[in-house]
């Protein structure tokens, strides 16, 4: 939603086989001034995990006829080599993307942003408990923040590490909000 009114979806497909992951990432979102797209945004990720650490990426992102496109794959050293048009590095070590629906994110104090191919520098917080409205249901959540080189981003999370929500001031100082369908 963005200042309360919806305007697309996000959806997330996780599947396990032991300590392999699946993701597949979509989000599609229309802005409208009396009925009329001014804005349109649409988002691919193919994501694939071994344990906590990003093993492969795919994406695909069109913010306003901007479009980007990252493919990241695990090197034979261990590093993840992450390509963005003709251009790719390496990253040390395990690295995870923004990937809210996994509570260990909140340990991480690097991120890799699966629209932009760049490694981000975060510090991850919680912030407290509040009441969330998800699925038209009251539930308990804790409130995390993650600080960076972007506006921050609030992620809440059930008390069993459930991702609920997102919150963010987005251009224009819109509240762009998710919450669990």
């Amino acid at each position: 939603m963005l200042d309360g009114e919806a305007i697309g979806e996000h959806s997330f497909s996780i599947s396990t086989s032991g300590d392999a992951r699946e993701v597949v990432s979509e989000a599609n979102f229309v802005v409208k001034v009396l009925g009329i797209p001014v804005y349109r945004y649409g988002h691919k990720a193919s994501e694939s995990w071994r344990g906590d650490c990003l093993a492969q990426l795919v994406s695909f992102t069109d913010d306003g006829g901007k479009v980007s496109q990252v493919r990241a794959h695990a090197g034979k050293d261990g590093q993840l080599d992450v390509t963005v048009g003709s251009t790719t590095r390496s990253l040390p070590g395990c690295t995870m993307s923004f990937a809210y629906w996994n509570p260990v994110m909140r340990q991480q104090t690097k991120l890799l942003n699966a629209q932009t191919g760049a490694e981000e520098r975060v510090q991850i917080r919680r912030l407290g408990e509040a009441t969330l409205d998800v699925r038209g249901e009251p539930v308990a959540a804790q409130r995390w923040r993650i600080s960076g080189a972007a506006a921050p981003v609030d992620v809440w999370y059930s008390a069993q590490g459930e991702w609920l929500g997102l919150d963010s001031t987005v251009a224009g100082g819109r509240k762009l909000s998710y919450r669990l369908k």
